[in-house]
């Protein structure tokens, strides 16, 4: 208070240039610091909304199934040939073709679902994946509902929902799986585009065959007023 002067003209310009000065001082700390904290708080969120993602969607990989099948088949092409081994050849060739492409493209889906855990997942899931990715190596099948259990109990507390009741008896959930003849449609989709654009192409060309003859027909017809 004893800086603040309004005896003249001078000493209250100072005054207000001194208060002007400082609240822009205060303000512009306010802001800064509103501004890191509010980056930070976007920067969390980010994180942890990548992480719940990432671990839902191993959730739907990993628990997506709830009959058939619910272990995963760590069997590779070798391995099943080796399986073949003892059938015909015919038979042997089937199998491999048509029964294990299945089980291979769920395998590689869940594999890549636990190193998402593994990188993303609590001390429990990680101990968890890295005890089914070590089955899944040793050549051992390997049951997901543990791990199913516990990302379903941590995504739900993350999204502050409750817990499923005690009273429901939940099957057992396995690895889900894959869309049968999804690729198979779509190669068939794009044959018949390809075959539409070749009878396309071929109508195009014959249409031009046909205004050579038109024009071949012209040469030989003499002009009008001429003797052939």
């Amino acid at each position: 208070m004893r800086t603040i002067d309004f005896s003249s003209w001078q000493t209250t310009l100072l005054t207000l240039f001194g208060l002007a000065l400082v609240t822009a001082i205060g303000v512009g700390i306010r802001l800064v610091t509103m501004m890191t904290i509010q980056q930070r708080r976007e920067r969390i969120n980010r994180q942890i909304n990548e992480r719940l993602r990432t671990l839902i969607a191993a959730y739907k990989t990993l628990g997506g199934s709830f009959t058939g099948t619910l272990t995963v088949d760590p069997a590779h092409r070798r391995d099943l040939r080796r399986r073949g081994e003892a059938v015909p050849a015919e038979a042997a060739d089937v199998a491999i073709d048509t029964g294990s492409d299945r089980g291979r493209r769920i395998r590689d889906a869940v594999e890549a679902a636990l190193s998402d855990i593994i990188l993303l997942g609590t001390d429990e899931q990680v101990r968890l994946a890295v005890r089914a990715a070590g089955e899944l190596a040793a050549g051992r099948p390997v049951p997901t509902h543990a791990l199913v259990v516990s990302l379903r109990d941590f995504v739900r507390a993350a999204l502050d929902l409750a817990p499923v009741p005690t009273d429901l008896v939940l099957p057992a959930q396995g690895p889900t799986r894959p869309a049968a003849g999804g690729g198979r449609g779509k190669g068939e989709r794009d044959g018949a585009s390809a075959a539409r654009g070749s009878g396309g192409g071929g109508g195009g060309q014959g249409g031009g065959g046909g205004g050579g003859d038109t024009v071949a027909a012209g040469e030989d017809a003499p002009a009008p007023g001429t003797r052939a």
